[in-house]
């Protein structure tokens, strides 16, 4: 296993893990400074793309987005999301994971679900690709957002799950939308390290979508707290420059060859 895997996994219980979204290698290269993991994350095609899920995100558009990544990051891990339809089974998983990480250069690759890519997990390890697990709220599944663990049986579930995972080799999973009580018996029940999103405080790091965080992306969830209102800051720049383009005080000569 990777070095940035291992140091990884020893932050459990010691250390709170810092994970963000990106898309490009400026963005990248801010977050390399402060996160632990960067996700190139297939929820590029509702924030870039304006698509309606996560489902329409293509494998190519993965590898391109992960490639402008890579450029922007020295010491942080990285890892990449493998798009709906590209591990429904051992042998398609195994194919489409070399060929993301032979293309980004990626430390890693994360799958959604559990008992149903148990083997397909099994295949990427075995074959030292190292993957991350996504339980809870699946995205490239799911057809309602609504948060997961009120009932006995899907705690159950989603608990064994976790366990499950852990067996088959992944080095952390990402615990979304879950109830609180259910994040913390999870992160304590297994060895390697939880990353939440909207699911509490006891998870052992969180990820957020950047667009989300700096409030350039307009849309609110309970899980997200805006840091940062960057559209009015935008808005604020793009007005000043309109009114010095109209008003001919921008190129001045300084700007000027």
């Amino acid at each position: 296993m990777k070095k940035k895997i291992l140091d990884l996994i020893k932050k459990k219980n010691k250390q709170k893990i810092v994970s963000l979204t990106a898309y490009s290698k400026n963005i990248a290269s801010i977050l390399d400074n402060h996160c632990d993991i960067v996700l190139v994350g297939d929820s590029l095609g509702s924030v870039l793309y304006n698509y309606k899920s996560t489902r329409e995100v293509s494998i190519d558009m993965m590898i391109e987005h992960s490639k402008s990544v890579r450029k922007g990051i020295k010491k942080a891990l990285m890892v990449v999301d493998m798009p709906h339809n590209t591990y429904r089974n051992s042998k398609e998983a195994l194919k489409n994971a070399k060929k993301i990480i032979s293309q980004t250069k990626c430390d890693a690759v994360k799958l959604e679900g559990g008992k149903k890519i148990y083997k397909v997990v099994k295949t990427l390890i075995k074959n030292k690709i190292p993957v991350m697990g996504h339980l809870g709220l699946l995205p490239q599944s799911d057809k309602t957002f609504k948060f997961k663990g009120k009932q006995k049986i899907e705690r159950d579930k989603i608990l064994q799950e976790s366990q499950l995972l852990e067996k088959a080799g992944v080095f952390s999973i990402v615990l979304e939308c879950i109830e609180t009580s259910l994040a913390k018996i999870i992160t304590r029940s297994i060895n390697i390290p939880t990353i939440g999103i909207g699911a509490s405080k006891y998870c052992d790091g969180q990820i957020l979508v950047f667009d989300d965080l700096i409030g350039l992306n307009p849309i609110d969830y309970k899980f997200v707290r805006k840091y940062l209102n960057i559209r009015k800051e935008i808005s604020m720049a793009i007005s000043n420059y309109s009114k010095d383009v109209r008003k001919n005080k921008f190129p001045s000569k300084k700007h000027s060859y």
